[in-house]
């Protein structure tokens, strides 16, 4: 039962090891400084990994004010599929009323749902992230064996003095990235260099995706609308310490 788990500070080596298991790209994000596990009795079911962002003066611009160190990005996410319904939702809400009373400095956090591969962010909308933004993807690209890479990888590596994007083919992943932003202080929401979009801008510009599949049911759509409600989303307070029963 969701009433079952607990959400805790864990170490990076730890987090590592599950979300190279669990999260769809078997990747980790080395700029991830703060990890969340989720456990159900001694097994870890879940981890939250938030740290710095992987292009910071193009983030820090999002919000005007915000001081270097000031908000971070939620880098992996990832949960096996054994716990049991709206897991997500609550343990992610959790992590962030952690997050805002423990370190109040953090004024945002910005994530990216990758609608290419996984899902269109039914999660964050949840929780309560606005959207502000849907980009038809370019950061991802596909090579002739059909790999998936970040362009940044090619941009950024070189062999014999070339660049890996020169020497290799490569197209972009079809679909959209998708960002959002969460404000732990909602006094600097006014501050938001950019729109916030409706819900429904996604499904609008074709980019709707739910666990690696285009578009949704309509159990699928039933279940975004219960969680767009705030159905998953718990009411009540953080503990002080760094361990948090999920409770309904």
């Amino acid at each position: 039962m969701v009433k079952d788990l607990v959400v805790k500070l864990i170490d990076s080596a730890a987090a590592s090891r599950f979300i190279k298991r669990h999260h769809y790209s078997k990747k980790v994000v080395n700029n991830s400084k703060l990890h969340f596990g989720v456990m159900q009795g001694d097994a870890l079911k879940g981890v939250m990994s938030f740290g710095c962002f992987m292009d910071k003066n193009r983030a820090l611009r999002l919000v005007r004010g915000t001081k270097w160190g000031g908000a971070m990005e939620l880098n992996r996410m990832a949960f096996s599929p054994e716990l049991p319904k709206n897991s997500e939702s609550r343990c992610l809400a959790y992590a962030l009323r952690y997050l805002k009373k423990n370190y109040p400095h953090i004024k945002w956090i910005q994530t990216f749902a990758d609608a290419c591969q996984c899902g269109d962010g039914t999660i964050y909308r949840a929780v309560g992230f606005s959207l502000i933004g849907i980009k038809r993807n370019q950061s991802l690209r596909v090579l002739e064996s059909g790999r998936v890479v970040a362009k940044k990888t090619l941009d950024d590596h070189r062999v014999n003095g070339k660049y890996l994007s020169s020497l290799v083919k490569s197209r972009p992943l079809d679909g959209f990235q998708i960002k959002y932003i969460y404000f732990l202080d909602p006094t600097v929401k006014k501050d938001l260099t950019v729109d916030i979009l409706p819900y429904s801008a996604i499904e609008k510009a074709g980019a709707k995706m739910y666990k690696g599949k285009r578009g949704s049911s309509s159990k699928v759509e039933q279940t975004v609308h219960q969680l767009e409600e705030g159905g998953a989303v718990p009411t009540d307070p953080l503990q002080r310490e760094p361990l948090i029963r999920v409770a309904p």
